[in-house]
Parts: C-alpha cells; structure tokens; sequence
C-alpha cells in the first residue's frame, strides 16, 4: 500500500505555509547552518511587494502566502511536530518538516522556463 498522501490532514494554509518554510531553507539570505538534529533554521522572511515576492529563483503570489503572517498556521504547524515557531522573525524547520511532502511546490513556486 503506498503511503498516504497528506498523513498529518494539514489544511491548505498549512501545506502551503510549510512549502514555503521548505523553500526558504534552501535561500542562503534565510537559511542558517543546520543544527545538530537535521533541523533548519530560518530568518528574513520576505515581504510580498505587490501580488508576489521572490523566494531564491522563484516567483510565489502573495495569495499563496498568507500563512508566513498568521500565527495560527504557525502554531499548528509546530504542535504537528514540523518547526519550532519563533514567530513572526523565524522558525526552525524539524527534520520532520523537511520531509513532509506537501505536493504543492511545482504549483506556488513559479520559475522561468529559460535558463
């Protein structure tokens, strides 16, 4: 039996807000060093300007944001086990969170097709 997708039932403001957590780990502005248990920290979370801000190579819509600015989706996020909330300056992206597969990547982080 394949594993199930979603196995923690996170939300639509969850996956995407954890997406974006994930994307931010790999952006040397907002990545620290990984600590000793795998975990990620990041900082300097970006200010959508307009309807849309960059994250590394990618385009996200600030529709597909929202969650980076609500402490709700934070806190469900960390009683799930997936960061360590230190909001609204950062968070510490768990192991777990890294792994979790949202399935949501190729449709809100936007790249250029050329290269």
């Amino acid at each position: 039996m394949p594993p199930k997708k979603n196995p923690l039932s996170l939300n639509a403001l969850q996956l995407k807000t954890l997406t974006l957590f994930q994307a931010l780990t790999r952006v040397d502005d907002c990545a620290g060093p990984a600590e000793a248990d795998g975990a990620v920290p990041v900082k300097n979370l970006p200010h959508p300007h307009g309807d849309h801000f960059h994250l590394g190579d990618a385009v996200v819509m600030s529709k597909d944001a929202t969650g980076l600015s609500n402490p709700a989706a934070w806190a469900a996020l960390e009683r799930k086990g997936l960061i360590r909330s230190r909001f609204p300056l950062g968070a510490v992206i768990t192991p777990e969170g890294l792994a979790y597969d949202t399935g949501l990547a190729d449709q809100i982080l936007h790249r250029a097709d050329h290269s």
